[in-house]
């Protein structure tokens, strides 16, 4: 992903144990020109807290289910514990479980069911819950 010159990019690190998601959501990010992305991956919440020790995030995008760590309940903590006040969206197959009603009681900003991750949804969520200089042709969208 190329980063435009004079534009800072938003970091994002995504958390999933399956790397082909990884792989899915950068190709998707590759057709996004606006903003800049830089994406990095994490495998477990131990690489995940790694990462966020070493450098700083703008975003997580979490996968709900990671082992040994049953669910967002048990990984999220984790994450806020380590310092990260940042916006922490958790991502799933499913969430339509009732235990995801009461995502904010762990400290996740927003859920997303895996199907619904595309190119405008990730725009969106950048613009929603990225401090950002958001570009003059995107604040029209706000008068509407």
């Amino acid at each position: 992903m190329a980063v435009e010159t004079g534009r800072k990019a938003v970091k994002i690190l995504f958390v999933d144990d399956e790397v082909i998601e990884f792989r899915s959501l950068k190709k998707k990010l590759a057709t996004l020109s606006e903003p800049p992305v830089a994406i990095e991956y994490a495998q477990s919440i131990d690489d995940a807290l790694e990462k966020l020790g070493a450098d700083k995030f703008d975003l997580i995008l979490l996968d709900n289910r990671l082992l040994p760590n049953a669910d967002f309940r048990e990984t999220v903590p984790k994450l806020r514990g380590s310092g990260y006040t940042g916006p922490i969206g958790v991502v799933s197959m499913d969430i339509s479980d009732g235990y995801f009603q009461h995502f904010p009681d762990y400290g996740v900003d927003f859920r997303i069911g895996k199907d619904e991750m595309d190119v405008e949804a990730l725009q969106y969520i950048i613009r929603e819950y990225v401090t950002y200089n958001v570009p003059d042709v995107w604040k029209d969208d706000y008068t509407r």
